[in-house]
């Protein structure tokens, strides 16, 4: 369920202000509203941040081999950002280095024909009265060159030759009888002596940052640590600086005159001195059910607080709360950032339990299953061995994994073994109209007399997957309803209805066009009327209901000029119905595809694994190949998996995944 809120303003003298800040955080109770901070120490804060991220990621690059590695060193506050900003000095020197030598290289690879080149000759020459140019052309067209043009031959090396342009005087034109593929070679600013020089200076200068920053590897944890807590100095001091407060006009941190941090800070002290007596406060949200512990500490602090319900459009965050066991999607959710808005749904238990499902049907596999379940069960009990909290994820893959053996029971998938190979015991846990072990089969419906209409096994999964697709559609239309009754809007439950229908009879529809022709033959009649009329009139009455119903908000007539606006998007809306349904096929199709998989690591390796000699590399092939396959089904599970719940079914629901987490203003280390 979603937590109900108040929101909440506290006020506290200005005085007080950074102690009730502390006091506040301590309680760990009040989300709040964001604020815009500012000031000098923010400034510092960030800048120090900035500076740790800097310093880590350079570390991070340099790799070393666990062996190598050194003691970490314990650094203070103070200590760790000095050593930061030493770290990315010379991370941005070495960056600054590494350019001199680009453009260095870039120019020794210009004049590399040339020989040595230093343009102070070139300068001394000129004052003697002999200027000279640099010159490239090919060295067929060398001849072409006018007698009334001195020059002089440096070299010719493969197509291209070299010569000098010889003047009594400074020459600002291109000579008129130079051919058009002779061109000028610019002249450097240094000569290659003195690039060779500088570059040896800055790998020599790389090499010893180099090795500085190596050492300076074991400073990493501390930089990290400082870090860390320079970000709950940073949620404090935006808090600090950016609350409201009485009869402040001006931010003295912002004042011209001031040039050092130690002026403005000094500043800043003596404004609070002269406001002893005015106030400060901050909005935010407390869960409703914490509000009587929230007033409590409000008394005991002298605090002035004031409650209320939230408006519609005040930020107000989501705080979920649910029973362990539904409360185990919390991490794929957390990872994934999708946050329910504070008029939403929780779907959790939904998401938890189609989830489930929906992983063990791709990951399909049951010797996969006891695989991961194995290596889940081994790790939550070193982690009891060691007297450490079991982490939430290890459920989590505990329970999608034993559902992935559940489901390769009933399907008689293990490792992609063919079934000959497999004990007639594992072939009789399976259920036959979806079972591998009876792939040929064709299964016959029973109230059809003609024993050549049937479905096969693959045909009765799609058929499953199908069934899904309506049972979590249907829920979430049942959910829009329901909600819409409470809220009252009565006559807009017609247009839920008519969105079921449309579902229901677009069920029957994607069973005739993808899993069998027949289908509407095997259902025969429903009374005198055929099963395929029955679908389409569901669908047309389910649609007429959804056009005049879907929009209303006091008035029939509104709703059905609104239809009409967005007449496009309501009738792509019935296609859009069959284009839902027909996506849980990827559930089959995915799953089919993994098995394919394993089966032909299977046959590439089957013919090696008899010979002694081969044995290990048949090892490593099985492996490698059934390892890689499980990857394939982890990242498949993400997108298709996820992308039901997640796109589908929240469509179909009307969630927009607009929430923003609850997240007390708190003290972290007391929360560990």
């Amino acid at each position: 369920m979603i937590v109900p809120m108040k929101k909440v303003s506290v006020v506290v003298l200005n005085s007080e202000r950074k102690e009730s800040l502390r006091k506040l955080r301590r309680i760990g109770l009040i989300h709040l509203e964001e604020v815009e901070g500012k000031g000098p120490v923010l400034a510092a804060y960030k800048e120090a941040s900035a500076n740790a991220d800097k310093a880590i990621s350079i570390l991070d690059e340099i790799k070393l081999p666990k062996k190598h590695m050194k003691d970490g060193v314990d650094l203070s506050g103070n200590e760790a950002e000095v050593k930061a900003k030493e770290i990315v000095a010379l991370g941005e020197r070495k960056k600054a280095l590494l350019e001199v030598l680009r453009q260095n290289n870039q120019e020794l690879e210009r004049l590399n024909k040339w020989g040595s080149v230093d343009p102070q000759d070139f300068v001394n020459l000129a004052e003697k009265g002999i200027f000279m140019y640099m010159y490239e052309i090919p060295v067929d067209k060398y001849s072409l060159i006018g007698d009334k043009t001195r020059t002089l031959m440096v070299n010719s090396v493969g197509k291209i030759a070299r010569f000098l342009l010889l003047s009594d005087g400074e020459v600002l034109d291109r000579p008129e009888d130079f051919p058009p593929e002779a061109f000028s070679v610019p002249m450097p600013d240094k000569s290659t002596d003195q690039l060779l020089a500088e570059n040896k200076a800055a790998d020599d200068e790389i090499s010893q940052i180099e090795l500085t920053l190596l050492d300076s590897k074991k400073y990493r944890d501390s930089i990290d640590e400082f870090r860390q807590k320079l970000a709950s100095d940073i949620e404090f001091e935006t808090v600090f600086s950016g609350m409201e407060r009485e009869g402040v006009s001006e931010d003295p941190s912002k004042t011209t005159e001031m040039e050092t941090v130690e002026q403005a800070l000094a500043a800043i002290e003596e404004e609070e001195k002269q406001k002893d007596a005015k106030l400060a406060w901050l909005t935010g949200y407390v869960p409703e059910d914490s509000m009587e512990d929230f007033a409590i500490e409000c008394k005991r602090n002298e605090w002035a607080f004031a409650s209320s319900d939230p408006a519609d459009d005040d930020p107000v965050p989501t705080k979920l709360q649910n029973n362990k066991f539904v409360s185990m999607i919390y991490p794929l959710t957390d990872f994934l950032g999708t946050v329910p808005g504070y008029h939403e749904f929780d779907i959790s238990g939904w998401f938890l339990m189609f989830f489930t499902i929906f992983f063990a049907m791709i990951f399909g596999d049951g010797g996969y299953g006891l695989l991961v379940t194995a290596v889940m069960l081994l790790m939550m009990l070193k982690s009891k061995v060691s007297k450490k909290k079991v982490s939430p994820v290890f459920g989590l893959i505990l329970l999608v994994s034993l559902a992935t053996v559940v489901w390769g029971a009933v399907t008689c998938t293990w490792f992609g073994i063919p079934m000959d190979k497999l004990p007639d015991w594992l072939k009789n846990l399976s259920i036959p109209v979806i079972s591998n072990a009876y792939e040929d089969k064709l299964w016959n419906v029973p109230w059809i007399s003609d024993p050549s209409i049937g479905l096969t096994k693959d045909q009765n999964i799609q058929i499953f997957c199908f069934s899904l697709a309506l049972i979590q559609l249907s829920v979430a239309h049942i959910k829009a309803a329901v909600r819409n009754v409470k809220e009252g809007k009565g006559l807009k439950v017609l247009g839920d209805l008519g969105s079921l229908l449309q579902l229901i009879g677009m069920f029957w529809i994607v069973l005739s066009m993808v899993v069998n022709d027949k289908v509407f033959q095997m259902l025969g009649n429903i009374g005198s009327v055929p099963v395929g009329k029955i679908a389409v009139s569901l669908i047309a009455i389910g649609f007429a209901m959804s056009f005049i119903f879907a929009n209303y908000e006091g008035s029939v007539g509104k709703s059905i000029l609104e239809s009409c606006k967005n007449i496009i998007s309501v009738l792509l809306g019935v296609v859009n119905v069959f284009s839902d349904i027909v996506s849980y096929i990827r559930l089959w199709a995915v799953g089919l595809a993994g098995a394919a998989i394993s089966s032909t690591v299977n046959t590439l390796a089957g013919p090696i694994l008899g010979h002694a000699i081969l044995f290990f590399l048949a090892v490593i092939l099985l492996v490698f190949g059934h390892g890689l396959n499980m990857i394939l089904n982890v990242l498949s599970v993400i997108v298709h998996g996820v992308r039901l719940n997640t796109l589908e079914f929240c469509t179909h629901v009307g969630m927009s995944w607009s929430g923003v987490k609850y997240r007390p203003f708190a003290d972290k280390d007391l929360n560990k």
